[in-house]
């Protein structure tokens, strides 16, 4: 009997072990467990670079293929090198595309639970790309609409930092946009010449009498060049002119250069000398209290000049005198001197 427990007890033994190793060569095997699909990048980096048309419509193309991609991955990867390339294919201004990048994210997984995951920053690497892109969209004027905030709050929820972002842009950028005085139409226009008629319209607005005037220089006998001139006067410019003295030199400076969105032109101005200023017979040190006066006590203090001032222009500058402001569609020498002989001729018959 008890050799044949001895029999069955090393049985047992030999049977245990071998099922162990069996474990053990299966656990430490090499081979896949499933049948699982490699990770591969569907949009690399490169792949904006070797597109050979860059517009709208490509752009969109390659994140619709991203996004029909079963097992896509490194969705943070992908938006960040998509938006560096904004500029390059012409859709940094274009609201559609912002949110065509939003999407890329799946809605609903990286929506906190709780208060706390919320103020954390619950998946923070994907919040900040986001808020990166809402940057991107303020930094080119991109105004958000509400399905931005749709589209952000199915992603990240109600109180997370993207939407957050959202709601400051929506408060300041619709103030800011219609603020300035002297609109400019969005895209700015890529033509010289109506560049120069919003830029002259705009330097001489300090004025409101001022005129705006285009003139040919295919129409003077003494031109050498054919090209246009968009110069802008006052009558208080003119009478300027008129009283100007023989002996004090007129200057033409520039050229200066104005930005209209992301479109500059260069302009011109006609300068001189200021006049110069009445000085008091004796100029009172404002320091010295030696002789302090109590307005409310003592009496008036004399005046010590009868001379009158003439009151100066808006045109009358502490560095020079503003005659006129000009810009050409050449920017030479040439057209200058055109537009030095035209504007009303003078500069030519000055007594």
């Amino acid at each position: 009997m008890s050799n044949v427990l001895r029999t069955c007890r090393g049985f047992v033994l030999l049977f245990n072990r071998q099922c162990i190793k069996s474990v053990q060569r299966g656990f430490h095997s090499t081979e896949p467990c499933f049948d699982k699909r490699p990770k591969v990048d569907v949009v690399s980096v490169d792949s904006f670079n070797n597109v050979q048309n860059k517009n709208k419509k490509t752009y969109l193309d390659m994140l619709r293929v991203y996004q029909m991609e079963k097992y896509r991955s490194g969705h943070v990867e992908f938006i960040n090198t998509a938006l560096k390339h904004l500029d390059e294919f012409g859709v940094n201004e274009d609201l559609e595309t912002y949110k065509k990048l939003i999407q890329v994210l799946p809605a609903g997984k990286f929506v906190p639970q709780n208060y706390i995951q919320s103020e954390f920053m619950h998946y923070p690497k994907h919040q900040q790309c986001i808020i990166d892109l809402l940057q991107k969209m303020e930094d080119n004027g991109v105004i958000p609409d509400w399905e931005v905030e749709d589209l952000l709050v199915k992603r990240f929820g109600p109180r997370g930092f993207p939407v957050r972002r959202y709601w400051r842009m929506m408060y300041w950028m619709p103030k800011f946009n219609n603020l300035s005085p002297w609109p400019i139409p969005k895209p700015a226009p890529n033509d010289p010449y109506e560049l120069a008629l919003l830029a002259i319209k705009r330097i001489s607005s300090i004025d409101i009498e001022s005129e705006v005037k285009v003139y040919k220089t295919n129409q003077l006998e003494e031109s050498l060049e054919d090209t246009w001139i968009v110069s802008g006067q006052s009558p208080d410019q003119k009478k300027l002119i008129e009283n100007h003295p023989d002996n004090i030199p007129i200057y033409i400076e520039g050229g200066f250069r104005i930005w209209l969105r992301k479109q500059s032109i260069i302009y011109f101005i006609l300068r001189t000398e200021p006049p110069p200023a009445i000085e008091n017979e004796e100029q009172e040190d404002e320091d010295d209290i030696s002789n302090f006066r109590v307005p409310f006590l003592d009496n008036p203090i004399p005046k010590k000049s009868d001379k009158i001032a003439i009151k100066k222009t808006v045109h009358e500058q502490e560095d020079g005198t503003i005659l006129a402001v000009a810009a050409t569609g050449t920017s030479s020498k040439n057209s200058l001197l055109s537009w030095v002989f035209n504007f009303n001729k003078i500069l030519l018959y000055m007594s």
